[in-house]
């Protein structure tokens, strides 16, 4: 099993600044993804930003330019830097953790993390 724990989510004003962060333990493979995906109430869940083992980033249109996902493989933890953000950003955050082992896909996410924009 894997657990994952976020952190930094919170209320900010339009057009500020929030840190996420999220720590992978458990049963974690040589080679994982991770991910942050959010949820704003009525929607569904959608991606936001992606980091392989690799390092390649991938991030949704809409954030792209104000949001910078990073790793630190050694510590298993991905943050989020979300700048710029807009009130239609409020949702909860979730960390995801994909990885595989003989070809059995697995994917574990954390319990979310509220973030809200308001002024």
């Amino acid at each position: 099993q894997v657990q994952l724990v976020e952190s930094g989510g919170g209320l900010v004003q339009p057009g500020g600044t929030l840190r996420l962060s999220c720590a992978a333990s458990g049963n974690i493979f040589s080679v994982y993804n991770m991910g942050w995906y959010r949820q704003a109430p009525g929607k569904q869940r959608e991606s936001v930003a992606a980091v392989t083992s690799g390092g390649h980033t991938n991030y949704a249109d809409a954030v792209k330019g104000r949001f910078t996902i990073s790793r630190d493989s050694a510590k298993n933890m991905v943050s989020l830097q979300m700048d710029s953000l807009k009130p239609e950003e409020t949702a909860v955050y979730y960390c995801k953790l994909d990885q595989r082992r003989a070809g059995i896909p697995y994917a574990y996410w954390g319990q979310g993390t509220q973030v809200t924009v308001s002024s």
